[in-house]
């Protein structure tokens, strides 16, 4: 197998970036509804996020660019719960 052919893409890097976009887009939801389903699925993003960034970085940093992303989307989601989003907006 050549080095061209060889997958060069990080899917569970794109697995975070996806659900730190949900989470971040579900956060607003009021009555605990948006805390629920985007807290829930930022955590799920930082989960993979970690595994992810291990597995760019064994691979020379390939890949890395939506980890990037989805620790934004992260810490966007956590700051807006932080201060009310998804439970009194």
């Amino acid at each position: 197998m050549s080095a061209y052919s060889e997958r060069r893409s990080n899917p569970t890097a794109w697995a975070a970036f996806w659900f730190g976009l949900a989470g971040l887009v579900l956060m607003p939801i009021p009555l605990f509804i948006g805390l629920i389903l985007g807290g829930g699925l930022s955590v799920v993003a930082a989960i993979f996020g970690v595994i992810a960034l291990l597995k760019g970085l064994a691979r020379s940093g390939r890949g890395i660019a939506p980890v990037v992303f989805a620790a934004i989307f992260i810490a966007l989601t956590w700051g807006g719960i932080s201060i009310g989003g998804g439970t009194i907006w």
